[in-house]
């Protein structure tokens, strides 16, 4: 590598030279961007009831207390220090529910750990363990290879074929976590052989689920409808399905136009791309076929009798483990530690917050800005940021009750409201505090997961201000549901 930059023109080093420096202000602006909407946000949720509808203030509101503003701050104080260091916010995260638990609220350490992300963590667990034993006996990459061949060397159509996977996998059942988990070893590393950037094939994936996420078959389609009708605002489960496709799918092409728009969307230093047309997938044998007959296995177990997928991928690694024992050592240090550490951490802390009642607070503020259609955006951003790092499911059973009330004193669609609220709160989990996004980065190259895991944090970032607006835009005041 030195040798190659020392070969460089003196013109296209110093450009590169200034690459860095360019990142890292680009860095500190969108931190300075994000944090000051963040303020302003805050300062929306707690000062826009009395200033926007003075008539509330007659009636007394909950302000929030030092016990919940005191964990907030340490969580924009992590956020922080885990962008300007390369510090696991995970580990953060665990210290920080720690203190707060401990000392602040007189909790022990059973009743901090009750929230434990014990799925998610197992789920993370058995599929990276199963899955580096596929890559390092090249079935995956004979599944690659095999992806390239389909699309006839238009290696950009591929993202859009994951995308479709995707959707009808959970559009037919299954939970996005599993389809994500299923899809995402072999997407990204035909990202990694074509060049296509990891973090577009990874959204693409997480998107694709996410537009089927909302079928009147899958578990977030009939968890919104029951909700909305135990609250007494029954939902059109059809309107809801083709709103979350419809979204996602503009998301999808947002990503490919802004990505190709920075020049990110091919990825990788070297020369000439290949071509990958002329891939010839190598027959399967010995370990091989049986790692395909496990893949198909896991699918029929997961899709057809709804296992979870963390002890299927547990089982079916074990299997492969057998067959090789002297190699174990090696694909125990393929799990991604630095990835369960990521999400155990940063999932226990927001348990907390929720625990102390940040989230109802906001929530309540929100409420008391008057404006229905005001209302309606900011409780779209509220679900949308709270659930970048923490449950959407939970999320959802705690938010669109709320919206019972607004939905009673408006004129506003209760189909178009829920679904906003609903597609609000999975499109953010690309960010890699969520399982989806975690998973992602757990399948990155090992010496690129840091860089993955920066890079789709920005990109949750921006998705998180795009993406609430967007589904209030769309639903909320046009009326189309």
């Amino acid at each position: 590598m030195t040798s190659t930059l020392n070969r460089t023109a003196a013109p296209k080093g110093d450009t590169e030279d200034k690459r860095p420096e360019r990142a890292n202000r680009r860095r500190r602006i969108l931190l300075l961007a994000v944090a000051g909407l963040t303020i302003l946000g805050l300062a929306a949720l707690v000062l826009g009831g009395g200033i926007l509808n003075p008539a509330a203030t007659a009636e007394p509101e909950q302000s929030m207390t030092a016990i919940q503003i005191i964990p907030l701050v340490i969580l924009v104080v992590m956020f922080v220090v885990a962008t300007k260091w390369p510090l696991n916010i995970g580990v953060m995260g665990l210290v920080a529910s720690f203190g707060v638990g401990y000392f602040m609220l007189g909790m022990t350490d059973k009743q901090i750990l009750e929230e434990f992300p014990a799925s998610i963590v197992l789920t993370i667990i058995g599929v990276t363990y199963f899955f580096s034993m596929a890559q390092r006996n090249g079935t995956i990459d004979i599944i690659v290879q095999t992806c390239v061949r389909l699309v006839r060397g238009k290696t950009l159509l591929l993202p859009w074929v994951f995308f479709l996977m995707a959707a009808a996998l959970t559009a037919l059942g299954t939970f996005s976590p599993a389809a994500v988990a299923l899809l995402a070893p072999a997407a990204i590393g035909f990202a990694y052989e074509s060049r296509i950037h990891p973090v577009v094939m990874g959204a693409f994936i997480i998107n694709g689920a996410h537009a089927g996420g909302f079928s009147p078959l899958s578990v977030a389609g009939v968890l919104v409808h029951n909700i909305a009708v135990d609250n007494g605002f029954p939902i059109s489960q059809g309107s809801l399905f083709i709103a979350s496709f419809a979204l996602n799918l503009i998301l999808s092409v947002l990503t490919i136009v802004v990505f190709a728009l920075l020049g990110k969307l091919r990825d990788g230093e070297g020369g000439q791309l290949a071509d990958v047309d002329t891939a010839r997938a190598g027959r399967p044998h010995g370990q091989q076929i049986l790692t395909l007959v496990l893949i198909a296995a896991m699918l029929v177990c997961t899709l057809g009798f709804h296992m979870p997928i963390g002890f299927v991928a547990l089982s079916a690694g074990l299997v492969l483990a057998l067959i090789n024992i002297k190699e174990h050592q090696t694909f125990i240090g393929g799990v991604s530690w630095s990835t369960v550490l990521l999400v155990a951490g940063m999932i226990t802390y927001v348990s907390l917050l929720q625990h102390v009642g940040v989230i109802d607070t906001l929530a309540e503020h929100a409420l008391a800005l008057g404006a229905p259609l005001l209302v309606a955006l900011v409780l779209c951003y509220v679900i949308g940021v709270g659930s970048a790092f923490a449950s959407s499911t939970a999320l959802l059973t705690a938010f669109i009750p709320l919206a019972g009330p607004l939905l009673a004193t408006s004129t506003l669609s209760a189909s178009g409201t829920v679904a906003a609220l609903a597609i609000a709160a999975t499109v953010v989990d690309v960010s890699p505090f969520s399982t989806d996004g975690a998973l992602v980065v757990a399948n990155a190259r090992e010496n690129d997961r840091q860089r993955v895991y920066k890079q789709l944090m920005a990109y949750a970032g921006g998705v998180v201000l795009v993406a609430p607006a967007l589904a209030w835009a769309m639903l909320v005041p046009t009326g189309i549901m």
